[in-house]
């Protein structure tokens, strides 16, 4: 039967048709890229994220699960290093005398790969450990990937580290002339270990476990960065310690009795050994019972603290015993950096450790200093001593909070994934009007968060248990584990409270960190018969109150901006430096020990804000030499006759030679050089390898390809991240260095005429201008969005950003560990088919101010500081005090190859770096950065034609550069 509507009856329908469409199939707010993502079905979406759940096959712990019930068997198989049969990629050098042994030894190198074979006579679980000596290298751990036929056992066989020793270069303190100690400088003190895989980042107590089955086998050792020496292989059964009743028992039965009278100590500081160079004495100023005390001198009178927080790293320090027999062991520590969690370390004693117990030594909370006698007061350990010299090492260990951090870890890795799947749904602005029947498009999102809710409740419970108290770490925990089970209660609430679910998830990934860290801090450490009374560790009421009196006195007289030694003569400079306090520290080293020897020029080094530098100069009362000044600075300081010409000083042009041309183009004016670079930082390609596989992409290595890999990511709710400018906390604003890639990629300048005019009015700065604001407009990319964070949820798994960014991901990531990588970025097609590349650098530089008293004092520092030597210790130094975080730029060519890069690493650093561009400074420039910035905002916000607001923002910079150039008397 035919059915016949009215005109406006049919309009009434195909409104109301209109309006279910809106309100059930809303378009995405993420862009027209989305549209057709929403155009698939819903079951095509379910489909689609399958990829998202956390896979966790090849983790130690599954490994672990599958080969539980085998055997341990007691054979040991030692196989020599010499006896490879194989290299692949690598040189092997047969050694044989090293280190003051004699055999023969395999020198391995930083890359490549070596093959052993192993005959297994009975099939189980047994522990690798390797007997290695660290070949000078560039001053990191030495790292390992394990193959066992070939294959990775499990996914953290990826990164197995062999320690490196370190300790003080002299076993004296120094002091400078105004009487200060000067911290120590670490050197690496190489010799044989022997090390039992396990697991680096301190989750697994026990060294690994591998499954051997009976018969041959091959062992790989893929080299990642650094260079050994191996004596052999030995594949065995590795048994715990013994109880300390055990022990004990022991003692009884062997007649040992405990000593009397006797008293030894040994100073935190004066550590015989170390795991790393961040390990070195520190001073602490804040209570008058640290042993050496001065009210206001620099003593450095303990070890630890902060530096000392990472699983796997110790400290080490040679005791002496008087006589035969059995002794307490107290430590005199402060933990006052991680509150409601308590540091763990286990005790060695000439390399064993001594019973149980000692493999999980708690250290709690407080803010005085604390006597910590092993065992308790009332009963403490005893521990049997042989007259004569013993090596007691303390090693950081996560201890009971390991299987804690593992299950808050997995569950993250479960939250995330989830997280993820829900986006692919609603998108990142949900409709909060919108009902997404989440719990029927996601069948399993209720029990996952009913199940992780009731799974963070119990980690919190536990560690209630282990510490004694609620604190802030368990609070996250709460708060997390009930917003997951009121959502399994109300799923329809979900969209609408999806920004602080996210908010909750960060706060999680941000415990994992603060718990995996586990400093403390030593003054010193005792060895004491049990009828020695210990010392107090805190000092009094009193004593306190006239050291806090005594110290604000002091202050006014005290000057602690100086760093060093004060030099006096007439060719002393002054030099500035504006960074931070371990900076300047490591740098007066360098210049105490290394330039004034060799120079006999004297440097006072003082930490001043750099923002201070124009008014100083202004005054008179500037510096000869400033060092880690901004881009911006040199040039502007050179046109108002505030900085020297450097190109006019002999050797100028044997010293620009350790820099690509790019590094000095930002410090060149009219042929004229107003600075030396210091560092040198570009942009690369960050992407997540785990999403980008799962979603069959490949790293883009063109524009087009970035083109065609936005609506795949976007069909995902995913985005791809362009750099954004620095908008806040900076004076400048510099060039938009996403504009800048594409600018340089076409063979486009920003000036014209020797700095005269503005180049972004020509066809190829409109074009490249165009082709920016295509991504923003057309692409619907994010313009403010926090890179970090969305990288590591996997809401951003590619973006372009400075390598620096390598340095973050590296220590505060610990999550998606291995599960990213960086490379050169996209780029534009030639006509002979080649990939142009080019990037914009940033970086800082040193310059003479032009009132310098000694300038050929002040060129020779310059030229010391910038030169190879200079820079790769002071890279490795402060990379050893602060750790990976603190990776240094440096702009010099032969220092960067001398860096802890690991070498795959460091080929995409140097492929990158040939295409880098310097970004000139001149007369005005400073209203390129800021409006360039305002001509994509006027073109987004206001749709206006990206040629019309680009000319209109040209005519300013140009106006501002002609104003300039007057000023100047430029031509």
């Amino acid at each position: 039967m035919e059915i016949v509507f009215s005109r406006k009856t049919a309009a009434r329908i195909m409104v109301i048709a209109m309006l279910v469409s809106i309100l059930v199939f809303p378009i995405s707010q993420s862009g027209a890229a989305s549209i057709q993502a929403d155009s698939t079905t819903e079951a095509d979406s379910s489909s689609d994220q399958s990829f998202l759940t956390n896979e966790s096959e090849n983790s130690y712990g599954h490994y672990l699960q599958r080969y539980k019930d085998e055997e341990r068997p007691r054979e040991e198989m030692v196989i020599r290093g010499a006896d490879y049969t194989s290299a692949s990629e690598m040189e092997p050098e047969i050694i044989h005398e090293l280190g003051g042994v004699s055999g023969d030894f395999v020198k391995t190198g930083e890359s490549g790969s070596m093959e052993w074979e192993l005959e297994v006579p009975k099939s189980g679980l047994y522990h690798i450990a390797i007997r290695y000596f660290p070949i000078e290298g560039k001053s990191s751990a030495i790292e390992r990937e394990l193959l066992i036929d070939g294959v990775l056992p499990f996914a953290s066989a990826r990164n197995l580290t062999f320690q490196r020793i370190w300790k003080n270069e002299s076993d004296q303190i120094l002091q400078d002339n105004r009487e200060n100690e000067l911290r120590p400088r670490q050197v690496e003190w190489p010799m044989w270990q022997e090390s039992l895989l396990r697991d680096t980042e301190g989750y697994y107590e026990e060294p690994y476990v591998f499954y051997f089955s009976a018969g041959q086998h091959t062992l790989t050792l893929v080299s990642s960065r650094e260079p050994m020496a191996i004596d052999y292989l030995k594949v065995h059964r590795y048994d715990e310690p013994s109880t300390y009743e055990e022990v004990e028992s022991d003692y009884k039965s062997k007649g040992y009795a405990e000593t009397s009278g006797h008293l030894i100590k040994v100073q935190g500081e004066y550590a015989a050994y170390k795991s790393s160079p961040t390990l070195y004495p520190i001073s602490d100023r804040s209570s008058p019972s640290t042993e050496p005390y001065d009210v206001s001198k620099i003593k450095m009178n303990t070890i630890g603290g902060n530096n000392w927080r990472v699983p796997g790293q110790w400290i080490a320090w040679d005791i002496e015993a008087p006589e035969d027999g059995l002794y307490r062991i107290a430590i005199k520590n402060r933990q006052e950096l991680l509150r409601g969690i308590y540091s763990t370390r286990s005790l060695w004693i000439d390399g064993v450790i001594p019973f149980q117990e000692m493999t999980q030594i708690p250290f709690y909370y407080d803010s005085d200093w604390q006597m910590n006698v092993l065992g308790s007061e009332e009963k403490p350990y005893l521990f049997y001593m042989t007259k004569g010299k013993h090596e007691l090492k303390l090693e950081v260990s996560l201890g009971a909070m390991a299987p804690l951090i593992r299950q808050v870890e997995a569950s993250l890795l479960d939250i995330n994934a989830m997280y993820r799947k829900i986006l692919m749904i609603t998108g990142n602005v949900p409709d909060p009007y919108r009902d997404y029947q989440l719990d029927k498009q996601i069948p399993d999102m209720v029990g996952i968060f009913q199940e992780q809710s009731d799974i963070l409740y119990g980690v919190s419970k536990e560690l209630v248990r282990l510490t004694g108290e609620k604190s802030d770490k368990t609070a996250i925990l709460d708060k997390t584990a009930y917003q997951l089970a009121d959502l399994a209660k109300k799923p329809e609430t979900v969209q609408k409270r999806l920004s602080q679910f996210k908010i909750n998830v960060g706060s999680v990934g941000a415990w994992i960190l603060q718990v995996r860290e586990q400093p403390l801090e030593i003054d010193y450490l005792a060895l004491a018969s049990s009828d020695v009374e210990l010392s107090e560790a805190d000092a009094s009421a009193s004593k306190k109150i006239v050291h806090e009196v005594s110290s604000f006195f002091h202050s006014f007289f005290e000057d602690y901006d100086t760093i060093g030694n004060m030099a006096q003569d007439e060719q002393s400079i002054t030099v500035w430096i504006g960074t931070g306090r371990d900076q300047a520290q490591v740098l007066k080293a360098m210049i105490d020990d290394t330039f004034t020897p060799l120079t006999g020029v004297g440097v006072n080094l003082k930490l001043v804000n750099q923002d201070v530098l124009l008014r100083a100069s202004l005054a008179g009362e500037g510096p000869d030499v400033a060092m880690q000044v901004g881009n911006d600075v040199p040039v502007n300081f050179g046109m108002r006759n505030a900085a020297e010409d450097l190109s006019q000083f002999p050797g100028y042009e044997t010293v620009v030679q350790q820099f690509r041309d790019s590094a000095i183009v930002p410090y060149r004016f009219e042929d004229k050089v107003f600075a030396l670079p210091e560092q040198q930082i570009f942009n690369m390609l960050f992407y997540r390898k785990d999403i980008l596989e799962e979603l069959k992409l490949e790293p883009p290595q063109t524009w087009d390809d970035v083109y065609a890999m936005i609506p795949v990511l976007q069909k995902h709710h995913m985005d791809f991240a362009l750099p954004i400018a620095q908008t806040t906390g900076v004076p400048v604003l510099e060039a938009n260095r996403a504009f800048a890639m594409l600018l340089y990629q076409m063979d486009g300048s920003f000036y014209l005429n020797n700095g005269a005019k503005s180049g972004l009015d020509t066809e190829i700065g409109l074009d490249a201008f165009k082709k920016w604001t295509d991504f923003y407009t057309s692409y619907k990319l994010p313009l403010i969005f926090d890179f970090p964070m969305r990288f590591r949820t996997g809401e951003m798994p590619v973006g372009i950003q400075d390598y620096t960014f390598y340095n973050y991901l590296s220590v505060s990531a610990p999550e998606i560990k291995g599960l990213w990588e960086f490379v050169p970025v996209p780029g534009t097609v030639q006509q002979d088919g080649s990939i142009r590349r080019d990037v914009a650098s940033g970086g800082t530089a040193a310059i003479m101010l032009k009132q310098a008293k000694n300038k050929d004092a002040a060129w020779e520092f310059m030229k010391w500081w910038v030169g190879k030597d200079a820079q790769v210790r002071f890279g490795r130094e402060m990379e050893g005090l602060m750790g990976a975080a603190a990776r240094y730029p440096t702009a010099n060519i032969e220092a960067l190859k001398e860096l802890p890069w690991p070498a795959r690493n460091y080929r995409s650093l140097e492929e990158q770096w040939k295409w880098v561009q310097g970004v000139p400074e001149v007369p005005g420039g400073y209203f390129t950065g800021r409006h360039l910035d305002n001509a994509l905002r006027e073109v987004i916000n206001n749709g206006t034609n990206t040629a019309d607001s680009l000319y209109d923002y040209v005519q300013e910079i140009d106006y501002e550069i002609a104003q300039k150039r007057g000023e100047f008397n430029l031509e």
